[in-house]
């Protein structure tokens, strides 16, 4: 075994950046790894001999800023050896092209965590085994989000706003989780808390209400003022706190017809950063974490779409369909972004064909991921 205070991280984006930086601050050695399109960054990283997260921006206090060193590597093979412990801070659509890349140089000893899961594990697995690995025993890891509200800067320079206070995942085969989080708990900052399966950990990813909900209905403001203003702030009205109540409910039926125990979003919120807030919309004007972000997105192309919609939305619409739940707002919400971006979700997004639940009921499907 390779020792457990290495740990590799693919991805140089914002997430990427933090988590090798928040790990070595943790006392952990890193490779991180930077696909083709990301080399400013490595470069800048190489040159810096690490990455410096900022004490204040604008005169705010950041969180755990320093100096921490983090190796870099272009080398997909060198990122595998460095580590049993491969974690993927990137985006829902990186997952897969990255992974095939990964997939000859794996071994059952290897443990992928994706941050955020988004079903990843699922689609991950399937993809494995269709390639012919089905004999590679891998752990796969679904965690809800990211820790962090996170920034990048500059040159090797990020800004990190606030963490969460603990970090629900699930592991796939579910029976692994437990070991999953023995084996990642040393390098993460924050408790890792499990969650029954990786069914459950999309469908409790904080993201699926307010970002595309909250993207979609505000478009207007986003792109007539080019993203200048704080998005949880300015973008949730009462009005349109209540229309993500209507959703939340939706998102719960689909977990009750499981049989799995879900949060509200205002219950996960609370718990997540610490609050107590009696609304959803409390939580979005009063939150300190996101009082500091005093940006948005500036158009339908955001991740708050592009990703949450297509990889939050969709899997939900798709088992509340197989289930023969009704699902009026998450429907009109995809309805309205498909529009926007030319783009049909329901065949581009995350679906039960793409997650290799094709052709399974209910009792089958948690069967897969038990």
């Amino acid at each position: 075994m390779i020792d457990r205070k290495r740990i590799s991280v693919l991805g140089a984006g914002n997430a990427g950046l933090t988590a090798a930086y928040h790990f070595a601050l943790h006392g952990s050695e890193v490779c991180l790894y930077g696909s083709p399109g990301f080399d400013e960054q490595l470069d800048s990283i190489q040159r810096a001999g690490g990455i410096r997260a900022l004490h204040e921006v604008d005169g705010v206090a950041m969180a755990f800023g320093g100096f921490q060193p983090v190796a870099t590597t272009r080398d997909i093979e060198e990122v595998v050896a460095f580590s049993e412990i491969l974690v993927l801070p990137v985006p829902s659509f990186a997952q897969e092209p990255l992974f095939r890349q990964l997939l000859p140089h794996l071994t059952s000893e290897h443990l992928l965590m994706l941050m955020p899961g988004n079903y990843g594990a699922l689609e991950l697995n399937r993809i494995k085994n269709e390639a012919g690995y089905r004999a590679l025993e891998l752990t796969f890891v679904d965690a809800i989000s990211i820790p962090w509200a996170t920034r990048i800067m500059g040159e090797a320079e990020i800004a990190i706003f606030g963490i969460k206070e603990m970090l629900p995942l699930a592991a796939l085969p579910a029976h692994r989780t437990q070991d999953a989080i023995t084996r990642l708990q040393p390098h993460f900052p924050l408790p890792l808390t499990p969650l029954d399966n990786v069914i459950v950990a999309g469908l409790e990813n904080i993201n699926f209400g307010g970002h595309p909900l909250m993207t979609t209905l505000n478009m207007g403001l986003l792109e007539n003022f080019n993203g200048g203003f704080n998005y949880y702030k300015d973008c949730c009205s009462p009005a349109i706190a209540r229309v993500a109540e209507d959703m939340d409910q939706e998102r719960l039926r689909v977990g009750e017809s499981l049989g799995l125990a879900l949060q509200t979003e205002l219950e996960a919120m609370n718990a997540l950063y610490a609050l107590n807030a009696d609304t959803v919309h409390e939580i979005n004007r009063t939150s300190e974490t996101h009082g500091k972000l005093n940006t948005a997105p500036s158009g339908p192309q955001s991740r708050y779409i592009t990703e949450d919609a297509a990889y939050l939305l969709v899997p939900c619409l798709e088992l509340a369909r197989l289930l023969d739940i009704d699902t009026p707002v998450i429907q009109s919400i995809l309805n309205i972004a498909g529009a926007y971006n030319r783009t049909d979700y329901l065949k581009t997004g995350r679906t039960l064909a793409k997650m290799g639940l094709s052709g399974m009921d209910a009792d089958q499907i948690l069967q897969a991921v038990a």
